[in-house]
């Protein structure tokens, strides 16, 4: 894996990016001695107001109609709320890798995978990308950002955080490709890991936190 990387992330549905952005997208990948300890320094924002409030003031004027429609791009008023918080919804980590066959996992809502053991396998000295979809709803999420800390028999060994964006609520879900890595090789890193990641916006909600562990192994399962 990578120890330093910084990078812009990426949607493959443009619809979700650059609305009412409240803060400036970055993103990076850097190893940290507390992931618990480090965070990210955050604008003072204004309360928020629930979306279906902001689309009906001022109806009746034309021209600030369609500018809130460029600014906010294809909203689904189908998936509008009456509260302000917005709702996001981690469905699928799809992991792709040219070895074999996509991954598909269904994330539950507790962010704790079911099964027994590890989540998932890669196989070491493979490359590999996460691919994340999710759907949003009642209001706009404004820089949503994911982290992701590993550790293996109590040491920290990666981490890395990368900014997703910012998205309007739609009934169609989002998908957000992260860069390609590599996992390592060699006897010793093969074995278990567990992960902490986090699904955080830029008013610090959480919107799921997701722990479980994987396993890298001499081959793929």
């Amino acid at each position: 894996m990578e120890e330093e990387r910084k990078a812009e992330g990426t949607s493959e549905d443009p619809k979700g990016q650059g609305v009412l952005s409240r803060k400036n997208s970055h993103s990076s990948m850097c190893p940290t001695d507390d992931d618990d300890e480090e965070e990210d320094k955050k604008l003072q924002l204004g309360p928020m107001i629930a979306l279906k409030e902001q689309l009906e003031k001022d109806k009746d004027d034309e021209s600030l109609r369609k500018w809130k429609e460029q600014l906010l791009g294809s909203v689904d008023m189908e998936e509008v709320g009456e509260t302000p918080d917005p709702v996001v919804k981690i469905l699928y980590l799809t992991i792709r890798s040219p070895d074999r066959d996509d991954m598909v996992l269904t994330v539950p809502e507790d962010g704790k995978p079911t099964s027994k053991g590890a989540w998932f396998t890669l196989k070491e000295g493979s490359k590999y990308t996460l691919v994340f979809t999710f759907r949003v709803t009642n209001n706009i999420v404004s820089g949503l950002r994911y982290s992701n800390t590993v550790w293996k028999t109590g040491l920290k060994v990666y981490s890395r955080k990368e900014m997703l964006g910012t998205f309007s609520p739609q009934a169609e879900p989002y998908t957000h490709v992260m860069f390609e890595e590599s996992t390592p090789s060699g006897m010793l890193v093969r074995g278990s890991y567990s992960v902490k990641s986090k699904f955080v916006d830029d008013d610090n909600k959480c919107h799921l936190e997701n722990n479980y562990t994987f396993d890298i192994r001499k081959d793929w399962l």
